[in-house]
This record gives C-alpha cells, structure tokens and sequence, in this order.
C-alpha cells in the first residue's frame, strides 16, 4: 500500500546531553487523567455524511461538556472519514496538522465508459506536481496554485465509476482532481463519493464515532470505567507524530513555555534528519508537547553549536508547569 511522504521517514533521536527528569513536575501523557485529557486531548472522529466540520466539532463539544475544540482540514458535508479535533487548550496543535499530506478513496463517476489502460495513463499524469484552481465554491481565493499528488492507485473499476485511493498534498481539492481528469480523458467525470482515509498521522485505526465518543464519556464520568475513553481521546502528542522532534531540559521547559525561543545549551536529545526551517516538536523529557516552532539550523548544528535552535510560534503547554529553576536557563 503506497505512503504519505513522512511515513517513509524513520527519525532517530540523538542525544546531546542526558539529564533525569523531575518526577514532581508534569506527566507522561499516557497518565493524564480524564479531566487533563479534556484539556490537552485529541480525538479522531469519523465524520457523518451531512454535518458540516465546524457543527462536529460543536457536537464534541457539547458531548465532552467542553468550551473549546478545533478540526484539523475543513471535510465538505456530504464527505465522511477522518476529522482530528483537539480538546479545550490542545487546540494550537491543528496547526502542526494543517501542511500534513492526506489520503483519500474517492468514487469518480465517468461520463462514457473508457479503457482501463487510458484511465492508468490519465492517473500518472496527474501523480506528481500539478496547477490546480480552487473550485467556486471554496474557502480561498481562485487562483492557480501548486499541488502535489503524492500516489494515484486504482482500486475497482465497474463501467463508468472509478474507486480509487489518492495521497496528496493539503490543500488539494479532488472534486477538482477529477473534473480535471475527466477532462483529460476526453469523457467528463465528477465526484460521487469521498472518503478522507488519513490526516497527517491519524488513520482509520484510531478513528470513533461521535456515539462512541458519548459512551467513552458516559462510562468514563459516570462509571469509572475509563477504558474506552483513553481509546477514544488520545493525547495532543499524537497529533505531533509525523513531525521530527526536539527534547529539552526540565530548566528550559518554564522559558519556552511564555514564548521563548529555544537555545541550543537548553536540547537534550534531537531527533536526526532535521534541517532549517522544518517545522518541529519540542518535548519534555516525559515526552509531553511545550510547543511547536520552526528550527533555525539543522541537527548536526544542534548538536555542537550555540545560539538559537527553533523559533517558537505555537505554545501548548500552560506556564507553571514546571517549576522554574533558582536559574532559569534556557541552557543548563
């Protein structure tokens, strides 16, 4: 089965210098509890057909009895699969979201039948880099840009409709990938049915109906049984999976979390592979998120060098946490 581009990547984490953590601040996320999953937790809905992105999320909400929560990649009504919603202050963690690759299986319906070998030779045309123009009906401005479909894999042919499975970079719109294959291949084609199959690192896996959230709820508040609730709420972390990571100091947590940019003396251990200006995770040593930023040099850098390492621009995690050291060093 083909990958999202970061799914070919295998990131090892360096150290540069160990250090224990304090046992008396922060957590492992797996240990939260319920009430701190509500804050700093993420679930993968199985969006319905008919509800809009933004009335799902209203809906989590009102199950979870939660002020806040934000999607992650607005799905159309009538489109059904994967939708992250982030809980309460987990909610900056969407944006690591956002530039993640997506898959799809979507039916295409022809206008007139073809042959299979020309409907092949349409889709690796269309696999690679493309020039796309947002529909009329959408939510950015109608000009041409720059997409990438990652994969094009034919699933099932019957007659005129078409199944197939699409990876493809954000922002692509495949209504609109195969109004454009449709006209390609001569015949005219248009979007039956649509299915988001993988957002970033969430899948079919972890996915859970709202029914199955409201039970979670139900057993975990009511019952005390909170099994099916730490199945269905995952930590915020989870959403951070694809991208590489930096791990930083008890000392270092305080600084950053009031918007700091990291400093190299403050890294414990960084993920290899990682070159100016991706976009990064910064951790505890605990593995919980502080904040997210965009590194200013590659790991090689990191490891021996001085200066700033990532600039900070998402903070999730809540001042305090930590306690600040009688030196609050950006650098032990």
């Amino acid at each position: 089965m083909p990958k999202l581009p970061f799914e070919y990547i295998i990131r090892k984490p360096i150290t540069r210098k160990a250090m224990e953590t304090d046992p008396r601040w922060g957590c492992i996320p797996e240990r939260r509890t319920v009430e701190q999953l509500l804050r700093y937790g993420i679930v993968n809905i199985d969006k319905p057909s008919g509800p809009t992105s933004h009335q799902v999320s209203d809906y989590v909400q009102k199950i979870l009895m939660i002020k806040k929560s934000g999607h992650s990649g607005t799905l159309d009504p009538k489109v059904t699969g994967v939708l992250p919603i982030a809980l309460g202050s987990a909610t900056k963690v969407v944006h690591g979201l956002l530039t993640a690759g997506k898959e799809y299986i979507a039916l295409m319906h022809l206008h007139q039948e073809i042959p299979m070998e020309q409907l092949q030779k349409a889709f690796s045309t269309f696999t690679g880099k493309i020039m796309q123009l947002p529909p009329v009906k959408s939510a950015v401005k109608r000009v041409l840009r720059e997409r990438e479909v990652y994969y094009l894999e034919l699933l099932e042919m019957e007659g005129k409709d078409v199944l197939f499975r699409v990876g493809c970079e954000a922002g692509t719109y495949i209504r609109k990938l195969i109004f454009d294959m449709g006209k390609e291949l001569g015949c005219g084609a248009h979007m039956a049915e649509l299915r988001r199959t993988k957002a970033g690192p969430f899948d079919e896996s972890t996915l859970f109906t709202l029914q199955d959230l409201r039970d979670a709820y139900h057993y975990a508040t009511k019952e005390g049984n909170e099994t099916l609730f730490r199945k269905v709420v995952l930590p915020m972390e989870s959403a951070v999976a694809h991208l590489p990571k930096v791990w930083i100091f008890d000392a270092t947590v305080e600084s950053l979390c009031h918007g700091t940019d990291l400093k190299v003396p403050g890294i414990s251990r960084v993920d290899d592979q990682i070159e100016e200006g991706n976009r990064v995770a910064i951790l505890t040593l605990k593995g919980e998120l502080v904040c997210m930023g965009t590194a200013r040099m590659p790991t090689k850098n990191m490891l021996k060098d001085r200066g700033a390492a990532v600039t900070v621009d998402r903070v999730l995690m809540e001042p305090g946490t930590y306690r600040q050291k009688e030196k609050a060093e950006n650098a032990p």
